[in-house]
């Protein structure tokens, strides 16, 4: 069979390598990596095989292809395992996984063998496509990958386990699945729709599963303006039972605004339970740095303390761009030196980086620039730069915000065509979409 034939039916696969992760470059999938082998130690469910595929498909991106066949063999040993009966309709997209991987590798014949079993398995299942099932089960796998890569999926992660439902009404791990899938559907567009059927539902999953501690921190978040009081009952029994360390980190960031010293305690108590895990010194040092913005004495302590925070977070993920920016902000407050040269290295790192990362570095350097050096023309260009990039991430209405500034730096110093000149260009490169949408934010844990 000629490659062309076999991309076709690859293509016709449901798997990791045909769904939309939107990921834009390896710097993510590396990110992604990390927090799936956390999910995939600590799942509350019986995704784990979903998740080691899932690992697969981004170990690929990373050229890690026997990485990626092991873990293959892990999922499809678990299924065997945990699904006996049920292991044929499990197993679709291990097998769709293990094809387009044997095809990366050139191994055609394994390709057609992985390709046959799909297609039998299909044919048994009376599909209408001999190489894809509308099962439960694929949707289910679905929308699990699809949190997993990020809370902006809520939107079709809800999709896939609303159709997995249909079949299946009274499946409490697929309620929980559309559960959380709600709640990451709020978190990106502040919908009041959104937040009330996310916390009926997040209620009703505690009522049947009360050691389901991220449920627990996502309902906490959801009643943290109604209800605080029993918000932190929630996050209590959380931060005393969970040894999830990433459970422990969404429920530091519950704290992390008002009570950083109680955030702190959480985010060490997780180090403890994980010290390799990038994202706990990162957000550590968030805490710290939130300390300094209100600290009357002691600031060089904290200072230091948030700078060694942020070192940690790099030296466990080089890779990390808002890590690096993270550090170069504090080494500002004494050092601006070195806060410069972080800036210029990921300038020369720029054409790598992801947009997300660029409009970050843009924004910084222009802060740099524009409130340090007080050069407002090179700042502009920075902002400039930054804005002209279209994604709607969180820099996008900072960098607007810094442009407006300059604006205004211009017209008090008599400069009003420059002013006007700056405000035509915000208009110009202001995207129809972009007025009037949620910025959503990141989330880091698999923004």
């Amino acid at each position: 069979m000629s490659t062309l034939r076999l991309k076709e039916k690859l293509q016709a696969l449901q798997c990791h390598f045909t769904w939309n992760f939107e990921i834009r470059d390896k710097v993510h999938a590396a990110h992604i990596l990390q927090t799936l082998a956390l999910r995939i130690a600590h799942t509350h469910y019986q995704n784990q095989p979903t998740l080691l595929a899932m690992q697969a498909y981004f170990c690929h991106l990373q050229g890690q292809y026997e990485d990626a066949l092991q873990s293959l063999r892990e999922a499809e040993e678990i299924l065997q395992r945990d699904h006996p009966d049920n292991f044929p309709r499990q197993v679709l997209v291990i097998y769709g996984n293990y094809a387009w991987i044997y095809y990366h590798l050139a191994h055609y014949d394994l390709v057609e063998f992985y390709l046959d079993k799909v297609r039998k398995i299909c044919s048994s299942l009376k599909s209408r496509s001999p190489h894809a099932a509308q099962i439960p089960e694929i949707h289910a796998q679905k929308g699990w990958s699809l949190l997993a890569a990020g809370f902006r999926n809520g939107i079709e992660a809800t999709e896939c386990f609303q159709m997995a439902l249909r079949e299946d009404k009274a499946n409490g791990e697929l309620l929980a699945g559309l559960a959380i899938a709600v709640f990451a559907s709020w978190t990106h567009s502040h919908k009041p729709v959104h937040r009330e059927a996310a916390k009926k539902k997040l209620a009703a999953i505690l009522h049947e599963q009360q050691q389901n501690y991220e449920a627990k921190v996502y309902l906490a978040k959801i009643l943290k303006r109604a209800n605080r009081q029993e918000a932190e009952a929630l996050l209590e029994d959380v931060v005393q039972n969970s040894l999830d360390p990433e459970v422990l980190r969404n429920a530091a960031k519950f704290f992390q605004p008002e009570f950083p010293e109680q955030a702190i305690a959480i985010l060490q108590r997780a180090i403890s339970l994980n010290p390799t895990y990038h994202l706990l010194p990162y957000d550590l040092g968030v805490c710290y740095k939130k300390q300094l913005e209100k600290a009357k004495s002691g600031r060089e302590e904290i200072l230091a303390a948030a700078i060694e925070a942020f070192k940690k977070a790099v030296q466990k993920d080089p890779a990390s761009v808002f890590s690096r920016l993270a550090l170069a902000e504090m080494y500002g407050e004494n050092t601006p030196h070195y806060q410069e040269e972080i800036y210029l290295n990921l300038l020369s790192e720029m054409p790598s980086l992801s947009k997300r990362c660029q409009q970050a570095v843009y924004l910084h350097w222009g802060d740099f620039l524009f409130y340090k050096q007080k050069s407002v023309w090179e700042a502009a260009k920075m902002y400039k730069a930054g804005f002209t990039i279209p994604d709607n991430y969180l820099e996008r209405p900072q960098l607007k915000s810094r442009l407006e500034e300059v604006a205004g730096e211009f017209q008090q110093s008599s400069q009003t065509s420059e002013a006007e000149a700056i405000r035509d260009f915000i208009q110009e490169n202001e995207s129809p979409w972009y007025m009037g949408r949620s910025t959503g934010g990141n989330n880091r844990a698999g923004d």
